[in-house]
Protein backbone atom coordinates (compact mmCIF):
# COMPACT_ATOMS: atom_id res chain seq x y z
CA UNK A 1 0.00 0.00 0.00
CA UNK A 2 2.14 2.95 -0.98
CA UNK A 3 1.66 6.45 0.57
CA UNK A 4 2.59 9.77 -1.72
CA UNK A 5 2.75 13.44 -0.57
CA UNK A 6 1.34 16.00 -2.67
CA UNK A 7 1.21 19.85 -2.63
CA UNK A 8 -2.19 21.09 -2.76
CA UNK A 9 -2.33 24.56 -5.09
CA UNK A 10 -5.64 25.31 -3.66
CA UNK A 11 -4.71 25.28 0.17
CA UNK A 12 -1.07 25.32 0.02
CA UNK A 13 -0.51 22.36 2.49
CA UNK A 14 1.61 19.45 1.98
CA UNK A 15 -0.55 16.29 2.23
CA UNK A 16 0.37 12.67 2.08
CA UNK A 17 -2.26 10.18 0.30
CA UNK A 18 -2.76 6.67 1.04
CA UNK A 19 -3.59 4.44 -1.24
CA UNK A 20 -5.37 0.66 -0.84
CA UNK A 21 -3.83 -0.72 -4.46
CA UNK A 22 -1.59 0.22 -6.98
CA UNK A 23 -4.51 0.51 -9.24
CA UNK A 24 -6.03 3.42 -6.83
CA UNK A 25 -3.21 5.54 -7.89
CA UNK A 26 -4.39 6.15 -11.11
CA UNK A 27 -7.58 8.12 -9.65
CA UNK A 28 -7.28 11.35 -9.51
CA UNK A 29 -6.29 12.39 -6.10
CA UNK A 30 -8.05 14.58 -3.88
CA UNK A 31 -6.78 16.88 -1.08
CA UNK A 32 -8.14 15.54 2.44
CA UNK A 33 -7.90 19.35 3.60
CA UNK A 34 -9.59 21.31 0.80
CA UNK A 35 -11.47 18.90 -1.54
CA UNK A 36 -8.82 20.39 -4.24
CA UNK A 37 -8.04 18.70 -7.22
CA UNK A 38 -5.36 20.69 -7.97
CA UNK A 39 -2.30 18.20 -6.15
CA UNK A 40 1.26 18.25 -7.69
CA UNK A 41 2.85 14.77 -6.57
CA UNK A 42 6.22 15.30 -4.51
CA UNK A 43 9.06 13.63 -4.10
CA UNK A 44 9.17 12.22 -0.68
CA UNK A 45 12.06 10.61 1.61
CA UNK A 46 12.18 7.01 1.54
CA UNK A 47 12.77 4.96 5.03
CA UNK A 48 14.41 1.64 4.65
CA UNK A 49 14.06 -0.71 7.51
CA UNK A 50 17.32 -2.25 8.44
CA UNK A 51 18.52 -5.11 11.20
CA UNK A 52 20.62 -4.39 13.91
CA UNK A 53 23.39 -6.66 12.40
CA UNK A 54 23.22 -4.35 9.82
CA UNK A 55 23.78 -1.56 12.19
CA UNK A 56 26.07 -2.80 13.75
CA UNK A 57 27.99 -3.50 10.24
CA UNK A 58 27.98 0.29 9.99
CA UNK A 59 29.60 1.08 13.64
CA UNK A 60 32.22 -1.51 13.03
CA UNK A 61 33.79 0.80 9.54
CA UNK A 62 36.89 1.93 10.16
CA UNK A 63 35.58 5.15 8.39
CA UNK A 64 33.81 5.73 11.68
CA UNK A 65 36.92 6.93 13.31
CA UNK A 66 38.62 8.83 10.61
CA UNK A 67 37.81 12.17 12.08
CA UNK A 68 38.23 11.27 15.45
CA UNK A 69 41.28 12.64 17.52
CA UNK A 70 41.05 11.34 21.03
CA UNK A 71 42.84 14.01 22.67
CA UNK A 72 40.32 16.33 21.82
CA UNK A 73 36.68 16.30 23.86
CA UNK A 74 34.98 18.07 21.03
CA UNK A 75 36.08 15.58 18.72
CA UNK A 76 34.97 13.13 20.67
CA UNK A 77 31.54 14.45 21.23
CA UNK A 78 31.08 14.44 17.64
CA UNK A 79 31.89 11.09 17.24
CA UNK A 80 29.60 9.96 20.36
CA UNK A 81 26.68 11.73 18.67
CA UNK A 82 27.88 10.13 15.28
CA UNK A 83 27.49 6.68 16.64
CA UNK A 84 24.35 7.38 18.99
CA UNK A 85 22.84 8.50 15.57
CA UNK A 86 23.92 5.33 13.42
CA UNK A 87 22.29 3.12 16.53
CA UNK A 88 18.99 4.66 16.19
CA UNK A 89 17.83 4.29 20.00
CA UNK A 90 17.02 6.84 22.50
CA UNK A 91 20.34 7.36 25.11
CA UNK A 92 20.05 7.59 28.57
CA UNK A 93 19.76 11.26 29.98
CA UNK A 94 23.58 10.95 31.57
CA UNK A 95 24.68 10.23 27.86
CA UNK A 96 24.12 13.26 26.97
CA UNK A 97 24.91 14.96 29.79
CA UNK A 98 28.67 13.55 29.22
CA UNK A 99 28.43 14.84 25.47
CA UNK A 100 27.57 18.07 26.36
CA UNK A 101 30.27 18.38 28.72
CA UNK A 102 32.58 17.06 26.06
CA UNK A 103 31.58 19.48 24.09
CA UNK A 104 32.09 21.89 26.86
CA UNK A 105 35.73 20.90 26.54
CA UNK A 106 35.63 18.91 29.60
CA UNK A 107 37.99 15.99 29.29
CA UNK A 108 36.46 12.82 30.06
CA UNK A 109 38.95 12.47 32.71
CA UNK A 110 37.30 15.13 34.22
CA UNK A 111 33.73 14.26 33.58
CA UNK A 112 34.40 10.79 35.23
CA UNK A 113 35.29 12.87 38.55
CA UNK A 114 32.39 15.02 38.09
CA UNK A 115 29.61 12.14 37.71
CA UNK A 116 31.37 9.11 39.94
CA UNK A 117 28.21 6.64 39.33
CA UNK A 118 28.57 7.03 35.62
CA UNK A 119 28.57 3.66 34.34
CA UNK A 120 27.04 1.91 37.55
CA UNK A 121 25.66 -1.35 37.29
CA UNK A 122 26.95 -1.30 33.47
CA UNK A 123 29.01 -3.91 34.08
CA UNK A 124 26.24 -6.51 35.54
CA UNK A 125 24.68 -5.59 32.03
CA UNK A 126 27.25 -7.45 30.21
CA UNK A 127 27.08 -10.86 32.04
Amino acid sequence: MPIYEYRCADCRRRVSLLFRSFDAIDERPVCPRCGGTNLRRLISRVSVVRSEESRLDDLADPAMLDDLDENDPRSIARWMRKMSDQVGEEMPPEFDEVIDRLEAGQSPEEIEEAMPDLGQGFEGDLE
